[in-house]
């Protein structure tokens, strides 16, 4: 499973980098850098920055081919 963040709607509120601090913050200019893929202990703090998001730009893509 794949972390997919819709670029186009991500303003870098970065409600999710206070949810899930391992996978998700904000780079010296504000921008939102985020890595696809975390850890199974993680997936809990993945599912509150999903929920989080303001303008729901966060999603799990779980295509084994993606």
């Amino acid at each position: 499973m794949k972390i997919v963040v819709d670029a186009v709607k991500c303003q870098n509120h970065g409600q999710c980098a206070i949810s899930a601090p391992a996978n998700f913050e904000l780079d010296a200019d504000g921008k939102l850098q985020y890595r696809e893929l975390f850890d199974e202990g993680n997936f809990s703090d993945i599912e509150d920055a999903i929920d989080a998001c303001p303008l729901q730009a966060i999603s799990l893509n779980d295509d084994a081919h993606a």
